[in-house]
């Protein structure tokens, strides 16, 4: 049986909420200290909740939980500053980092680093006119993060990565020069990627293929409607 426990002020952004019941919501939360948590805000859908206009997408918040079962209670959530708010297509790459975070990280798996990297990534998309950049670097700290990062800098065998070679980067092995299985990158591209600089378009491309790779293998086929919906706005 799990602990139960009380969080006070967490600093925390809402990745996702669903009805539940009639007035209320469960809201996932990516917290700093705690990873990611599911609350349920009881009576939040009521017209005069103090929680109706605080619990949105992509703005800070300090929260207060407790519970000791999977599902937390919210006792409490206020603004913790503000962040410009996402439109367009700025608002549908946060939608895709949500999902990603959802999916692929575990519930009270603590990341301070992923937290920092969704913040700076949210701040960059509302004021970056590019995202590309942005979703590469955040995919990039998520599998940090996670335990899934890429090996970047030397081959499976050991050599040290070349700027002017070819590699094909395989699944659990890394870069492999000659190889024709895996997603082909240069090594320029990898060391770019190092570096997080994305300065070449060349970069943002190889990156692109890369890590969706990576993140694919990681999902486990599972499809993230912010993808189908960027393709199907593309399509039209």
């Amino acid at each position: 049986m799990s602990t139960k426990q009380r969080v006070d002020q967490q600093p925390a952004f809402v990745l996702h909420s669903r009805p539940w019941r009639e007035t209320s919501l469960v809201v996932e939360l990516l917290s700093r200290d705690h990873g990611r948590v599911a609350v349920v805000a009881k009576g939040a859908r009521r017209a005069h909740s103090a929680l109706r206009g605080v619990l949105m997408g992509f703005q800070p918040l300090l929260a207060d939980w407790s519970g000791g079962g999977e599902v937390k209670t919210l006792i409490r959530a206020e603004r913790d500053g503000f962040l410009p708010l996402l439109h367009g297509r700025s608002l549908l790459c946060g939608y895709y980092l949500n999902e990603l975070v959802v999916h692929l990280s575990a519930r009270e798996d603590p990341h301070p680093g992923l937290f920092d990297a969704y913040v700076e990534a949210v701040a960059a998309l509302a004021a970056d006119p590019e995202p590309a950049p942005v979703l590469r670097r955040f995919e990039l700290a998520l599998l940090r993060e996670l335990g899934y990062g890429l090996e970047l800098e030397r081959e499976a065998g050991g050599a040290a990565i070349e700027a002017g070679r070819r590699y094909a980067y395989i699944i659990e092995r890394g870069p492999v020069s000659g190889a024709d299985d895996g997603v082909p990158v240069s090594g320029r591209t990898l060391l770019a990627l190092a570096q997080e600089d994305f300065s070449d378009p060349r970069t943002l491309v190889e990156a692109k293929a890369l890590l969706r790779m990576l993140i694919n293998h990681h999902l486990g086929g599972r499809e993230l409607q912010s993808r189908r919906v960027f393709k199907e706005l593309q399509e039209l």
